[in-house]
């Protein structure tokens, strides 16, 4: 089968060869197991199996309970599909699925730090399917499934509520009802409407539409308020034709008969069907301000554009990630199983469901914080009609919405651990959120809102032509290729790139029309350097960089991107020459560690060699400055190999003085030093040092110099497996990020879409 490229509910199109190589790249998939337990020793491996192992194994056998404290099981969900409806998709079986539920594995542990494996059941029948399930409980604390056809889905899930003691739990039926419920909870408030007499339309009777109207009715909606549609009509009562046992659980007394009869005077519809099912004539007769979601995927029932030259007075969401009021359902899943999973819930009932709802919902209605706040840059969200559903990369999520749901496990009586102290819980919660990944989620919804012209000084490079094509089709606007034309288009013919497309330009620098006026502009700037005009006019014609750089200093370009042809310390002269540090910075490299979930931004990491206390001071403030624009409140510790004078040394007492004069300049975050990193890090280690400034462990590291910078983040990605992004370049007067040399074609886009949102601010 031919692959084309696709719109995902999750965000734009991607090229089928740049989705095939992101799933190839490295290990195939997204998966691995790693042990969470030292394995270094031969004691380590007699604990960890035999003979230790036995232990736990009679312990659990006396108290099955106790599986809970020795085994993963209560952090551990199940994804399990059989392929009979994937994604939009339809049945292509369960090996097919399986790179979906992989997916959803990978969300799981994303947003709530939820451990998932995937299992594909090879089987389309109902009864087999259950059986191979319903005993796999006591290896999870959970059942996700997913991709299952309907009416089957329906089968399946009740039989396995009623015979498994663990949550279970259809997310196409459920996680798409919670989301809706929620953004309809907030619209109904914004138009002054009571759910006791809305009167709501279901355009769609399989899995999530059936949920939908389950849900809003035990919300509060007068079933005799709430149509369902499907292909053959309203349904209601008397009708035989396409019906079976879950339509007719909803059917109603009505004379109306077509969707066009049911919408007229509707307050609100709900699609749940397919592209074009709403008719101007259909929009034109609901009632005042209506409640439109149509959350069809890929493409929505009606856009917010058609909605809009029909009516103004309408609130709309979408399945859609380029439409403010996204319904998406990882929004919901990963944070249900999280609460349901922290209170060993032996299912997710309806008070669970509207708990989260409700906790969603409420969250859209409070201002929004820095941290989310940063992906806009001005345009801070606001409750209204567009925003009444939080935004996926929203941190609060992950302390709001299990709580919600832990609560009304334990009130509901399904929760097997009460949580007695839920404030600490919370606090537990956001621990768990997986900063960097969010870090980049905002960069890259701020940019898709205020596009970017990014140049790609490497043109010819395959892997340059790769991130080009990636940064535009995530809409982050448009890619610039500086190289000869036919050897771009050649190189692309030969790896199979598709250039053709908007958004991406092709600029030979030699043959630009700007030349003259970039070789006069790097004249001015090197003539006293010992730079001849004609010097400049071949560094134009023949380097890249400095082309590049060039566009983006006279404002013909965003910001630029390079570095995978040459060494950082030769790109970065490049571009120094053509563009200057900010007024009042200093340009200083940065970058930024996850380790185990935990980000903390070091620097300098690129250009200050040995710096004095002085440069250190001010590597502090745009350290500091550079996190807060990424969303965190500083906590800077100054590093050194001593801890507060002990031992003392050249390089400590540089630190010591930079401290002061950090004192003297009355800066606004928290810093200290020297000290050394097990004490920046370690909160027990620095409860040592009670008049240490920090509240907590440092997430700024300030290196006393470039080398020490250098080699403690390569250790950790070698060595520890953390993820570095960077040297990320911070402190130049014009946007230009330089990737490590031979850099993937991921590095490069995540370089650029980071270039992107700097050169906003």
């Amino acid at each position: 089968m031919p692959l084309k490229n696709s719109t995902t509910e999750e965000g734009p199109s991607v090229s089928p060869q740049e989705a095939l190589d992101f799933h190839s790249a490295g290990r195939p998939g997204k998966l691995e197991i790693s042990p969470t337990k030292p394995m270094a020793t031969q004691r380590d491996l007699s604990l960890a199996y035999s003979p230790g192992v036995a232990v736990p194994v009679k312990a659990i056998a006396e108290d099955p309970s106790r599986a809970y404290d020795y085994t993963s099981r209560g952090n551990m969900v199940a994804v399990i599909s059989n392929g009979t409806a994937i994604l939009g998709l339809g049945n292509l079986g369960a090996l097919a699925s399986k790179p979906v539920m992989e997916g959803k594995a990978v969300l799981f542990k994303r947003f709530a730090d939820v451990d998932a494996i995937d299992l594909e059941v090879d089987t389309e029948n109902v009864d087999e399917f259950i059986n191979c399930v319903r005993f796999l409980g006591p290896s999870f604390g959970g059942i996700n499934l997913e991709d299952i056809k309907a009416p089957d889905c329906f089968i399946i899930e009740q039989r396995l509520r009623e015979i498994m003691d663990i949550p279970v739990f259809h997310d196409d039926q459920h996680g798409t009802a919670i989301i809706a419920a929620a953004g309809l909870i907030n619209a109904l408030e914004i138009t002054g409407r009571d759910m006791k007499t809305a009167k709501l339309v279901c355009n769609g009777a399989g899995s999530a539409g059936i949920a939908c109207i389950e849900l809003v009715k035990a919300m509060g909606f007068d079933p005799q308020n709430v149509i369902l549609c499907d292909t053959k009509g309203v349904v209601y009562k008397g009708r035989t034709e396409g019906m079976n046992q879950w339509k007719s659980a909803h059917a109603i007394e009505t004379d109306k008969r077509t969707l066009a009869d049911a919408m007229d005077g509707a307050d609100i519809v709900f699609g749940l069907s397919a592209k074009g099912a709403f008719t101007e004539a259909m929009i034109q007769s609901m009632a005042k301000n209506p409640i439109i979601f149509a959350m069809a995927n890929p493409d929505p029932e009606i856009t917010p554009e058609e909605v809009a030259e029909i009516r103004t007075d309408a609130i709309m969401a979408t399945g859609r990630s380029d439409y403010p009021n996204q319904v998406n359902n990882v929004l919901g899943f990963p944070y249900i199983f999280r609460g349901a999973l922290d209170v060993r819930a032996t299912t997710i009932n309806d008070a669970m469901k509207v708990a989260a709802a409700e906790a969603l919902a409420a969250l859209a209605r409070e201002d929004v914080p820095d941290d989310v706040a940063a992906a806009y840059r001005g345009n801070r969200p606001k409750f209204g009609p567009n925003y009444i559903i939080p935004v996926p990369f929203d941190p609060r999520l992950i302390s709001a919405i299990p709580a919600a749901v832990a609560r009304a496990a334990m009130d509901s009586g399904v929760a097997g651990r009460p949580i007695l102290d839920m404030e600490k819980y919370q606090h537990e919660l956001s621990a768990r959120r997986d900063p960097i990944a969010s870090t980049l989620q905002r960069i890259n919804e701020r940019v898709r809102r205020q596009p970017k012209r990014v140049v790609f000084a490497e043109g010819e490079e395959e892997q340059v032509m790769r991130a080009a094509v990636s940064y535009v089709n995530q809409k982050l606007g448009t890619a610039i290729l500086i190289g000869r034309d036919e050897v771009i288009k050649e190189n692309a013919r030969n790896s199979g790139i598709d250039l053709n497309r908007a958004g991406i330009e092709i600029i030979n620098a030699r043959l630009s029309r700007r030349n003259a006026v970039y070789a006069d502009y790097i004249y001015e700037r090197l003539q006293r350097q010992g730079y001849l005009l004609r010097d400049v006019q071949r560094l134009i014609n023949n380097d890249r960089n400095h082309f590049a750089a060039c566009m983006v200093a006279l404002g013909d370009a965003d910001a630029m991107v390079t570095g995978v042809t040459r060494n950082y310390s030769t790109a970065l002269d490049d571009v120094r020459r053509v563009i200057d540090a900010r007024p009042g910075h200093r340009v200083v490299g940065v970058s930024i560690a996850l380790c185990r979930g935990r980000t903390v931004i070091v620097a300098d990491t690129a250009v200050h060699d040995m710096p004095d206390a002085s440069e250190i001071a001010d590597i502090a403030e745009e350290a500091a400055n550079f996190a807060r624009r990424m969303g965190y409140e500083p906590r800077v510790a100054m590093l050194a190999y001593s801890t507060f004078g002990h031992p003392q040394g050249e390089r400590s007492a540089r630190v010591q003085e930079a401290v002061r004069i950090l004192d003297k300049r009355r800066v606004d975050f928290e810093y200290d030093g020297e000290m050394a990193a097990d004490v920046a890090l370690n909160a027990d280690l620095m409860k040592q040092y009670p008049f240490c400034r920090l509240s907590g462990p440092a997430n700024v590291l300030v290196m006393p110099a470039y080398h020490s910078a250098s080699i403690a983040t390569k250790m950790l990605q070698e060595l520890g497996g953390s993820t570095i992004i960077g040297p990320l370049l911070i402190g130049l007067n014009k946007s230009v990020q330089i990737v490590p040399l031979n850099a993937k074609d991921s590095v490069i886009v995540n370089m650029a879409a980071i270039a992107a949102y700097n050169a906003g601010a």
